[in-house]
């Protein structure tokens, strides 16, 4: 079953509006921060670095897991949202 983004605002609407690395780790189901890291440097996430943190903000991230390249990667995950 295919979810929306409706679904995934409402999975996340106790997230602030820009997340952390951190964050978007625990949104995507505790993924490994090699596998967030390399996400985002690929560009699959719009993302702002500042410093030394990426900050992506929460739109972008469900607009990553209700795309494409999400439905096909994630099984290759072990962990899925």
């Amino acid at each position: 079953m295919k979810k929306g983004k409706t679904y995934y605002k409402e999975l996340f609407k106790d997230y602030p509006d820009v997340v952390t690395l951190k964050e978007f780790r625990q949104m995507l189901g505790g993924i490994a921060d090699s596998t967030a890291r390399k996400l985002v440097r690929e560009n699959r996430v719009k993302h702002f670095y500042i410093r030394d943190t990426y900050m992506i903000p929460k739109k972008c991230v469900i607009d990553y897991v209700t795309s494409e390249h999400y439905a096909e990667y994630k099984q290759f995950l072990k962990v899925q949202v």
